[in-house]
């Protein structure tokens, strides 16, 4: 989330046009013009907050900034939700993961008994397929390590223990956050993606 402190907010309107041109805000204790231009760090930060919590704007957020706050939380989700799922799809470290074959066509057109080429139904080439590797085969990491470990007492002699491998516990962990952003997602984020 932003790291601003917003004290409040409020749309300036233009004198001439009586249109939305900036927005007054306190930031970080100091009141500012902010320009209503994405691209403007404040102004990113003010749509920010006010999707998170908008009661810097008093008693309710006003258009067109609910509305923009509303998209940018649901790109938010939904970028955050295919990046989750994209983890949970990786495999596991603990378990590897096999190798998968499939028939794939060559570039040699298959002949009959007489040499003659063959075709399909549709009159397409049928060509001669082979084997092909899709997905490489990679072998489970150990499921633990030996660490040394060193007292306080310059005089102990240092002991070794068994730990859980640490490429398994990151990868317990990363997939315990993603699954808690797939689980966290609202479901019409989830029917987008």
């Amino acid at each position: 989330m932003n790291e601003m402190n917003i004290e409040s907010a409020q749309y300036h309107a233009d004198i001439i046009s009586g249109e939305n041109s900036s927005i007054t805000a306190v930031i970080d204790g100091v009141t500012m013009s902010v320009p209503l231009d994405p691209a403007n760090r404040h102004y990113a930060g003010i749509v920010q907050a006010t999707a998170y919590d908008g009661s810097f704007w008093g008693d309710s957020v006003p258009e067109p900034m609910a509305t923009e706050a509303a998209t940018w939380l649901f790109n938010k989700q939904l970028s955050d939700y295919r990046t989750a799922v994209a983890r949970l799809a990786q495999y596991q470290v603990a378990l590897g993961r096999e190798e998968v074959t499939e028939m794939q066509d060559t570039t040699e057109q298959q002949v009959d008994e007489e040499g003659m080429p063959i075709f399909d139904e549709e009159g397409n080439p049928v060509y001669v397929q082979q084997e092909v590797v899709v997905v490489t085969a990679i072998e489970p990491v150990e499921p633990t390590v030996e660490q040394t470990v060193y007292s306080d007492d310059p005089m102990a002699e240092p002991t070794v223990e068994t730990i859980e491998n640490p490429l398994i516990t990151q990868d317990k962990a990363e997939r315990a956050a993603a699954q808690a952003v797939v689980d966290a997602t609202p479901d019409e984020v989830k029917e987008a993606a």
